[in-house]
Formats: C-alpha cells, structure tokens, sequence
C-alpha cells in the first residue's frame, strides 16, 4: 500500500454532502491477517448533524454514536437490527457530528476471500447493501474508530477513479420514513451504476 494514495484528513472534513459525492470510485481497502481485499464505493449517504433527525446524533451525544462527535476521516461502525454491521465514515470538524453511510461497493481485488465470506450469495449481491458489504470485508464493530488515514489502520480508504457528473445519480435516503419532512426528501443518496464503474476501471 502507498501512503500517498490514501485520502487524508482534509477530505474528510468538507461538507458532508460533498464527501458522500466524492467518495464514489474510491477504494475501501481492509487489510487481515495480510490479504489486502479491496472494491469501488458506488452508492453512499450523508447523514448530517443533530439537526438532520435521519442521523443518529439528532438525540445528541451518547455511547453508540460517541464516534460520530470525532474529527472527520475516522470509521462508525455501529450494530443495527440486532444482527448487521454498518459502516460509516465520520466528517467535518470535532464536535460536529456528521457521517457518509458507505452502502454499496464493486469489489474488485481478493475475490477468493469475499467469496468465502458469502458462500451461496449470487456474486452480483456480494456487496450491493451496507450490512452485505462488511459481512464480505469482515467488518465489524471492533473497527469502530478506526482512523482511516494511517496507513497502518486495517481499513483506508484510497484514491480511486474520477466520475464524471453526468455518471452520478443522487436520491433521498432510503428507509428513513420516521424522520419527517424536509429530511425524509433531502437527495443524499449518491450512487452510480456498477456498469460505468467497469468501463471506468476497464474490466
């Protein structure tokens, strides 16, 4: 792994909207015990402080979001439905709760490891969900906090490929229906096709 092509802390601390836009065609990467397993981030959501009553944080400060309170370019990882990991990338400055929901990626190195991880799954649904996507990079909560810009972290996020506006399709926020207007309608969904990622990446 170069350091150089992990994405650093000033990515992490813009906007939270912009960061969620940004982060498609980026590469998550989770290194154990020595593999290397690596995907295309392709479907991501922002969640955006207390005031955003879709975010965990709109009850305020509390064990569970702790993490979301941090300087921006740390890993939420939290336990949901009593059985699914989810992870999330913290944003903006400390203090400011705020977190991109990675909810899909195209996984693109160490196919063996993440076919093991979802034996009997059609590989077109290995990753395309947030709670598949850490079952198949073996995410869980132990990785909460996990500081994404080291390079010795055991998950990064690296530079990836530019998408171009006109690839990109932005939506409301799925399964928020609790939250109540204007914030069930804000289109903080991002997400582009796996198909423009390919022809991106050439495979």
């Amino acid at each position: 792994m170069n350091p150089a092509d992990i994405l650093n802390r000033d990515f992490y601390l813009q906007p939270v909207q912009t960061v969620a836009r940004q982060l498609l065609g980026q590469r998550l990467v989770r290194c154990l015990n020595g593999e290397r397993i690596a995907g295309i981030i392709c479907e991501t959501e922002a969640y955006d402080g207390k005031q955003d009553q879709a975010c965990h944080a709109h009850s305020g400060l509390t064990e569970r979001n702790r993490i979301m309170y941090t300087e921006g370019g740390h890993a939420y990882v939290y336990f949901t439905y009593g059985m699914h990991w989810m992870l999330n990338c913290v944003c903006g400055s400390q203090g400011y709760p705020a977190a991109v929901l990675i909810r899909a990626i195209l996984p693109t190195e160490n196919i063996p490891f993440i076919q093991r991880q979802r034996v009997d799954i059609p590989q077109q649904h290995w990753c395309d969900g947030p709670a598949k996507l850490t079952k198949a990079f073996n995410i869980d909560g132990k990785l909460n906090g996990t500081d994404l810009c080291q390079a010795e972290s055991s998950l990064t996020i690296e530079k990836g490929i530019d998408l171009p506006d006109h690839q990109v399709q932005s939506s409301a926020r799925i399964g928020i229906a609790y939250a109540g207007e204007p914030w069930v309608s804000k289109p903080w969904r991002f997400f582009v096709s796996e198909s423009a990622i390919r022809i991106c990446l050439g495979i």
